[in-house]
């Protein structure tokens, strides 16, 4: 799930902004009829309404004011499972995949009861070291050493990271407030409207008392994959695999566990597993609304738009509201066709239930804006967002890019550090570095990017694949030739416009530009606009002798979104007075 690369799922795995399907989310019109409402632009495909606005859908408009939507009490007439399938009541199918995990204690008797969870053993009161302090270490260590030993250190760093959402939760606030009726119903609508780490351990204790409880096991293990996606600690997914398989040991082939799978495969950036997983869990249930999520997400990563497009519209037939929704605009948005994109996330905004759904959509809408250059308009959605929810990491990055987009570089270091005390992710320290770098601190700006090489070495620990993430921090700030090395690896897995932007980049970073002028055009080919990869162009282009192109190119990423990056906007420019000067 590959959203803007701008943003901070360029470099923590797209999917992570992505908003989470099991989330209590109310149901509307279905987003064909919000968008028959908008003719595509000329040269679009029209695209059937709910296509999957993927993960970070960025965009603003108003909504059709006709379009009513229910109350979020309200279920879809069509969660009746067909004949043959496991009749899935709505919030099963789009709560029984939510996001949640837990280990069997040590005490207790079933299957596996051995496995103590991992989270509920930490005592909350002890003290936990801070994400940024034990990458710091991690980071210094992985210096010193090489091999088995930074494998090792991987793992403490895991457990260090691990301890501090444990005791403090990762927004630092108590984590053990109560969840009302957690541990008697299991209710994920419940869960994902509190605080997640305690729904964790809300989940823990069920299972404690209901070791048989194949739901359960399936929820919680969804819940880890949610808070590793959101804390940036990949060493969760370990156990979220286990949590799952606990749960197809108990029954069998649920379509609960594998929604959950198909959700873990895809944080893991293991694609084509997840696509697998989703068509398996909807097979048993075809109105899982995790499945139908994660197989337009799978499809979408790997590159295969028109396939996503076709999953979004059935989606949307089964399973109207906001996941598909914002996964529609997504696919839209990948076609260049932002009207629609924008006007189906309002409409989604407009069926917003309850905090966390406000706060994701509005914070699309705000990186919809910023992307485009509407800074004034980008910063009242990313207020919106963090007035539903003041704790909403996307939120907050967002509102630091367009702050240092803006000219306000002291407030974008300001709310970037705090996103990164919290959840020091790749995106959002990448973005730390270069807005240290722009001021001359390039001592602060480095230990930014060896925070990104030693959480993509905590990430290889658990299984994730970041050969993507490696690729775009090592052309601009690391060893170019890794950088190609992990772009040419991730091309070689899924062809998206993400992965050919960053191979072309890669080529060219190590001198190789007329090996990397086709794929810098197949990155631009679909319509999507980005103000980066129109960058990378232009640059390519310059470098290959073809300056008229470049200029165009060049003057288009700055037209689009003149703050784009302090460094690369600055490059831009400067390459723009070059061309003109030679003219």
């Amino acid at each position: 799930m590959s959203p803007r690369t701008n943003d901070s799922a360029r470099g923590s795995g797209q999917e992570a902004t992505r908003p989470a399907e099991t989330r209590a989310s109310s149901k509307g019109p279905a987003a064909s009829e919000i968008s028959e409402a908008t003719e595509a632009p000329a040269g679009t495909d029209a695209t059937p309404p709910a296509e999957a606005a993927g993960t970070d859908a960025a965009q603003p408009t108003q909504a059709p004011t006709s379009a009513k939507v229910p109350a979020a009490s309200k279920t879809p007439a069509a969660t009746e499972a067909p004949a043959g399938t496991e009749a899935t009541p709505p919030a099963e199918a789009a709560g029984s995949e939510a996001v949640q995990f837990a280990e069997a204690p040590t005490s207790s008797t079933g299957p596996a009861a051995s496995e103590a969870p991992a989270a509920a053993a930490a005592p909350s009161a002890a003290p936990a070291p801070g994400r940024v302090g034990a990458l710091r270490r991690f980071a210094a260590a992985a210096r010193r050493g090489r091999g088995a030993h930074l494998t090792s250190c991987a793992v403490l760093l895991a457990v260090a990271m691990t301890a501090g959402a444990v005791a403090v939760g990762d927004d630092g606030r108590d984590a053990a407030r109560a969840l009302p009726g957690v541990s008697r119903a299991v209710d994920a609508e419940v869960l994902l409207r509190g605080d997640l780490d305690t729904a964790i351990r809300s989940l823990q204790a069920h299972v404690r008392q209901q070791l048989r409880d194949f739901g359960a096991w399936a929820t919680l293990g969804l819940a880890q994959v949610e808070r590793a996606r959101t804390d940036g600690d990949p060493s969760r997914y370990a156990r979220a695999e286990r949590a799952l398989a606990r749960s197809l040991a108990l029954r069998p082939g649920n379509d609960r566990a594998l929604a959950g799978q198909a959700a873990l495969a895809a944080a893991r950036h293991d694609f084509a597993a997840a696509l697998d997983h989703a068509d398996r869990a909807l097979e048993r249930n075809p109105y899982s609304e995790r499945a139908l999520c994660s197989r337009i997400d799978a499809l979408v990563e790997l590159g295969r738009y028109e396939e996503a497009a076709q999953a979004a519209t059935v989606a949307d037939r089964r399973r109207p509201g906001v996941p598909v929704f914002t996964r529609y605009a997504y696919v839209r948005e990948l076609r260049g066709d932002v009207r629609t994109a924008r006007r189906v996330l309002h409409q989604a905004l407009a069926g917003a239930s309850g905090p966390a759904d406000v706060a994701y959509v509005a914070t699309a809408l705000g990186n919809l804006e910023r992307g485009r250059g509407r800074y004034g308009v980008a910063l009242r959605h990313y207020a919106r967002a963090l007035a539903a929810d003041d704790a909403h990491l996307p939120a907050l990055e967002g509102r630091a890019r367009a702050q240092a987009a803006a000219g306000d570089r002291a407030g974008a270091i300001t709310t970037l550090e705090q996103v990164v005390a919290r959840s020091p992710l790749p995106g959002p320290l990448v973005a730390l570095g270069e807005l240290y770098e722009d001021r001359g601190d390039r001592a602060k700006a480095r230990e930014q990017y060896a925070l990104v090489d030693a959480w993509t070495a905590l990430a290889r620990a658990g299984g994730v694949d970041v050969d993507l993430d490696t690729a775009l921090a090592a052309a601009d700030h690391g060893d170019t030739a890794e950088a190609l090395r992990a772009a040419r690896a991730e091309w070689d897995r899924r062809r998206t416009v993400h992965t050919a932007d960053a191979l072309a980049w890669a080529l060219h970073r190590e001198g190789r530009s007329a090996e990397a002028l086709p794929y810098a055009r197949r990155a631009t080919a679909t319509g999507y606009r980005d103000a980066a990869f129109l960058h990378h162009r232009g640059m390519i282009e310059k470098a290959t002798g073809h300056l008229r192109a470049a200029r165009a190119s060049l003057t288009a990423a700055l037209e689009l979104n003149p703050g784009f990056s302090p460094l690369g906007a600055r490059a831009a420019r400067a390459a723009l007075k070059d061309l003109e000067a030679a003219r």
